[in-house]
């Protein structure tokens, strides 16, 4: 098991199989999809696919999401970091993506926050980037705070598969 980063409070290590049971309580949570189009999973299978699927992008990407978990009780809390993103989003293609997810009652205790600042200081000191990319749905004012607490600027909004987003950068130079 590889560990990325840790700060005060987390660990951020790479997502395992075994993962599955609490990437499902994250992920079947209706409050937690209510900024990812309203399609919480309703079987562990799903969740295990997903983790099949970031597994991969560390094969082929040498990135993906990393399981958040606390430090002090060893909790799977949900996900943060990068994931490498080939699709044209706003006019960019292959760029560095933060995102972060938290299971429900992780809500609120500045772990989104946390877990992002240690990603963009790890994104520009290990891996070299001269700017990181994020989005958030422009009515999710939570993760829009999490990011301009990150350093990250906001840029203009877009249409993201059918839904307005907020686009946010931060560059190396700013930090």
């Amino acid at each position: 098991m590889k560990i990325f980063l840790e700060t005060d409070r987390l660990i951020l290590r790479e997502l395992l199989a075994t993962d599955d049971e609490g990437m499902f309580e994250l992920d079947s949570d209706k409050d937690v999809h209510k900024y990812l189009g309203n399609q919480p999973f309703t079987k562990i299978e799903d969740s295990r696919e997903i983790i099949h699927f970031i597994r991969k992008q560390y094969q082929d990407n040498g990135i993906g999401r990393w399981a958040m978990i606390n430090k002090g009780t060893g909790e799977f809390m949900g996900w943060s970091g990068f994931k490498l993103m080939k699709d044209i989003t706003n006019d960019h293609v292959n760029y560095y993506d933060l995102g972060y997810r938290l299971i429900k009652r992780f809500w609120g205790k500045g772990y989104a926050t946390e877990s992002a600042k240690a990603s963009v200081s790890y994104g520009f000191n290990e891996l070299k980037l001269n700017e990181i990319f994020a989005m958030a749905d422009i009515h999710n004012k939570e993760s829009r705070h999490v990011l301009e607490k990150s350093g990250f600027k906001f840029i203009e909004p877009f249409d993201f598969r059918g839904d307005l987003h907020d686009w946010f950068k931060i560059s190396k130079q700013s930090t």
